[in-house]
């Protein structure tokens, strides 16, 4: 093992956690603006230094960290989105007694999620989950209100109880392939129960962090007790990663093994896009309706994964949806948090404030798929790879959420722009670095397409 080589192809990852650190100490100082600054830089540093791999694909550390397009574009996609939940925070929690450690803490939970996205071993797919789900205890019980409280102690039982499972679960793949290494997955002979109860495991412990149902449970009463910058971010870092680290996962797994893998994600993707959407219709709380979204967007992730066996478009699909669902979901919270947590706080916004409700209408368009946005672009890779898997029957079900979700949204759009003059006012000022973050996920949702 060339340990110099190794350090280099894992220096995005080394510089979130010295990030991670600095933003720390500089809470430890009372420095909190010096805190945001540490945490901007470095996760731009990290971004860049994963620019300059882009391209390579190799493993470091003895095969247990894969260097690929997931690992390089997990980073590409990670840092920027909590570089934009960190300025939300800026926004939302300026002046309360430890804001610096949510900008340590948002740093620390991106790392655990790049560490999931580049996983080629087991004790890095637990690791890299462990420091996520412990970042984001600490971020949801953030406020000492009591809705915040159970919320996060929801978020933290049920946590720690399906990683527990998982890690049990992993001790069987460990048993039978006598290493902990992914690629020993796809050994011929290994035994098919102890195999598809490993999966069941790992889909439990994976699942509740991806929000993915029926391991969704605690995501609408965190979401909604937590800040909404914190939503924000636990709706697209921990979501991303863990997708991730299930492709990781699946390109080691046999898809014709003993396990079919691809069939039972496509079940649990129906039931997740069909829960979502239904129960989103019914919500009056603008968080809690995102909440439920994300539900619905975590089965148009697995998707990707379903699509993994077909070849490499499955991977660029993943990609390319991970990056406009962080734009999208990100400017979302971002229109929520300066306007209202209620769909009543929305009624008029189109006079009211003509770009945030534009903005808010192009993210919500964009999340149910329309051209030419960037959901469309994400929605249509993924369609592809399905269906270049053998699983039509998954896009067609797929295609009839998002017309489902498309009365979702709707609703949202027609009170803005049809619900009256609205008198209720802002919940906070829209800051500086609030509207940053408008403009940043709508330039990325409107420009993404013509990228890629």
């Amino acid at each position: 093992m060339d340990m110099k080589r190794d350090l280099l192809l894992v220096l995005p990852q080394i510089l979130l956690l010295l990030t991670a650190v600095g933003a720390l100490v500089a809470e430890m100082l009372r420095r909190r603006r010096l805190g945001l600054g540490t945490a901007l830089v470095g996760l731009g540093a990290a971004g860049a230094a994963a620019l300059r791999q882009l391209g390579a694909d190799t493993t470091a550390f003895s095969g247990t960290f894969r260097v690929d397009a997931l690992s390089h574009w997990g980073v590409l996609i990670l840092a920027p989105a909590a570089g934009l939940c960190c300025l939300l925070a800026r926004q939302e929690l300026r002046g309360t007694p430890r804001e610096g450690t949510v900008y340590s803490l948002l740093c620390f939970g991106t790392l655990g999620a790049a560490l999931l996205a580049g996983t080629g071993d087991l004790m890095f797919l637990v690791l890299g989950l462990l420091i996520n789900s412990l970042s984001g205890f600490a971020l949801a019980a953030y406020p000492k209100t009591k809705a915040s409280t159970e919320g996060a102690l929801k978020y933290f039982i049920y946590g720690t109880v399906t990683t527990g499972i998982l890690i049990f679960g992993l001790t069987y793949w460990v048993g039978i392939t006598g290493d902990t290494l992914l690629t020993s997955l796809s050994r011929p002979g290994l035994p098919p129960l102890a195999l598809a109860f490993g999966f069941v495991t790992l889909l439990t412990g994976l699942g509740y962090a991806a929000s993915i149902f029926p391991f969704h449970f605690w995501t609408p009463d965190t979401f909604e007790g937590a800040p909404v910058a914190v939503a924000a971010y636990l709706s697209v870092v921990p979501k991303i990663g863990v997708v991730f680290a299930l492709a990781q996962v699946g390109r080691s797994l046999p898809a014709n093994g003993p396990v079919a893998w691809p069939l039972v994600l496509a079940v649990l993707a129906v039931a997740s896009m069909t829960f979502g959407n239904l129960l989103a219709l019914l919500q009056q709380n603008m968080v809690r309706l995102l909440a439920y979204s994300t539900i619905a967007q975590a089965g148009y992730f697995l998707l990707g994964v379903v699509g993994l066996p077909a070849g490499a478009g499955a991977r660029r699909a993943l990609i390319v949806f991970a990056a406009a669902y962080a734009a999208m979901n990100i400017g979302a919270f971002a229109v929520v948090l300066s306007t209202g947590k209620t769909l009543a706080d929305f009624r008029g916004l189109g006079t009211r404030r003509v770009f945030a409700a534009a903005a808010l209408s192009v993210f919500l368009f964009s999340l149910v798929g329309i051209p030419p946005l960037a959901g469309f672009a994400g929605k249509l890779l993924l369609f592809e790879a399905t269906m270049a898997a053998g699983y039509t029957w998954l896009a067609v079900a797929a295609v009839l959420n998002s017309v489902l979700s498309l009365a979702v949204y709707l609703r949202i759009v027609a009170v803005m722009y049809f619900g009256g003059t609205g008198e209720t006012p802002q919940t906070g000022p829209v800051s500086w670095a609030g509207q940053a973050v408008v403009v940043t996920c709508f330039l990325v949702t409107v420009l993404l397409m013509f990228v890629f």
